[in-house]
């Protein structure tokens, strides 16, 4: 068994983080290499030094003094290392950065948070350091290089037999530094896995795996213990954001699963996410609900729409011509919707209406604003009858008015479109309807056969 753990910025925040990630390596001989991301906050008032690094370059930019604010940054890497007795000499290795800093690109300062970090969390774990820039490869155009990247890693891993390396950067064969997208961590971890051919990728963060629903909308859902990465993407996609969705990509082709764990409780079962799951009695209906407020509908009637050519494509194109991503297109038989980001098009819907009435000549154009979206998501939706009927009537039967109905083609969702004010009620309903009672009767049920020495499907209590 290989695992490939990565520990993300809330993990890296400070000494007390660093132990607890200490022990969870100690605990499992099969963690062997480790990913770091820079230390991130120690509460909710404080900053990622990754965040910090970014201001540094703005005040580069603008001419500003940034003295103070890499003292600031220099402070936390200290604060650490003088915790834990570590001999790195942090403070002259900052130094020497900050004398030089107008020297350096704006990639290069920003991936310093992640270097320092994992030059100290090496140090803490007795592990060698491999700096990312010697084995993650980026071709001159900004891409990976996977080729390269996978046989210095290789190289790596099978002389060092075990190490600690710096998430979110990597550089050209030419040495300039280039970073990954912001959560690029995530990803980092993910390619290591993928070289290697890790058994398991654990991603370690703040939070035990996904959640079946928004903690801030329904009050403790349940955790999701094994999603798909179809699911996954929904999800993510509907705002879910605990993984990177970028970092599912390098695993998934080469099958490898992902664990979800949580730094600050080791203990819990987290979330495993894999190509498919088995499937068991106690299977969900419905794996997760997520959503987001503040889309914006143009719906386009036509008569006799299905025997003219090229309505849907000169409408898609009115809507590339002013660079707006489409999220949904719902359809009829003459009518169909087009379903943005409100903010994509604040500054340009009433020019593309205009468009639409005049290359498309439709007999209605009509906005719909202040929608909110939801994703149901659940692998088991198609195998079980009546779970539409069962998620409009439940809408229906609490006053929450459904403006929009899509079905992905995978028919692991259902897409809704409510008003902005009912999203979270909807969101509620849904839950409780689908997961509370689902749980509630397993839980009648456990009851029961515990008392009565069987099963009892309905989840009805005997007294």
């Amino acid at each position: 068994m290989l695992k490939i753990t990565k520990f993300g910025g809330s993990s890296t925040a400070d000494a007390g983080q660093f132990r607890k990630i200490k022990d969870i390596i100690s605990a499992d001989p099969s963690r062997k290499f480790v990913v770091v991301s820079a230390a991130g906050k120690r509460n909710s008032q404080d900053n990622k030094v990754t965040d910090l690094l970014y201001l540094v370059n703005a005040h580069r930019t603008y001419h500003v003094d940034c003295t103070p604010l890499l003292g600031d940054i220099k402070a936390r890497f200290v604060e650490i290392a003088d915790e834990l007795g570590l001999a790195y000499p942090i403070a002259e290795k900052f130094d020497e950065l900050a004398e030089h800093i107008e020297e350096y690109t704006p990639e290069f300062v920003v991936s310093r948070g992640e270097y320092f970090t994992g030059q100290l969390m090496a140090e803490w774990l007795g592990l060698p350091f491999v700096d990312a820039a010697d084995v993650v490869v980026f071709h001159h155009d900004g891409n990976l290089d996977m080729e390269r990247t996978n046989d210095r890693v290789q190289d790596v891993a099978t002389r060092e037999g075990r190490f600690v390396m710096p998430g979110f950067y990597g550089a050209t064969v030419d040495g300039e530094i280039r970073l990954l997208d912001r959560g690029g961590g995530d990803i980092s971890g993910s390619i290591l896995a993928r070289c290697l051919s890790a058994d398991l990728y654990e991603n370690w963060t703040d939070v035990s795996g996904f959640l079946t629903a928004d903690p801030r909308i329904v009050h403790k859902p349940l955790p999701i213990h094994r999603i798909t990465f179809d699911e996954l993407r929904e999800l993510s996609y509907m705002g879910a954001n605990v993984l990177h969705e970028e970092a599912i990509f390098p695993v998934r082709e080469a099958n490898i699963p992902i664990a979800i764990k949580n730094t600050n409780r080791p203990g819990d079962s987290g979330t495993i996410i894999r190509e498919t799951t088995e499937e068991g009695e106690d299977e969900p209906i419905i794996t997760g609900i997520a959503g987001r407020k503040d889309f914006l509908a143009v719906h386009v009637k036509k008569n006799h729409m299905s025997t003219k050519v090229g309505c849907l494509r000169k409408t898609l194109s009115i809507f590339e011509r002013y660079g707006v991503s489409i999220e949904h297109v719902p359809t009829g038989i003459d009518s169909f919707g087009i379903v943005v980001n409100g903010e994509d098009v604040k500054n340009s819907i009433y020019s593309i209406v205009a468009d639409i009435q005049r290359e498309i000549e439709p007999d209605e154009v009509k906005v719909i604003d202040q929608l909110a979206l939801i994703s149901v998501v659940g692998r088991n939706m198609a195998r079980r009858a009546g779970v539409s009927g069962r998620l409009f009537s439940s809408l229906g039967s609490r006053g929450v008015s459904v403006r929009m109905i899509t079905q992905s083609s995978q028919e692991i969702n259902i897409i809704l479109g409510v008003n902005n004010d009912d999203f979270n009620r909807a969101v509620k309903v849904i839950y409780d309807e689908f997961v509370a009672k689902e749980q509630a009767a397993k839980e009648a049920s456990r009851l029961n056969q515990e008392r009565f020495g069987k099963a009892n499907p309905e989840g009805k209590v005997f007294s």
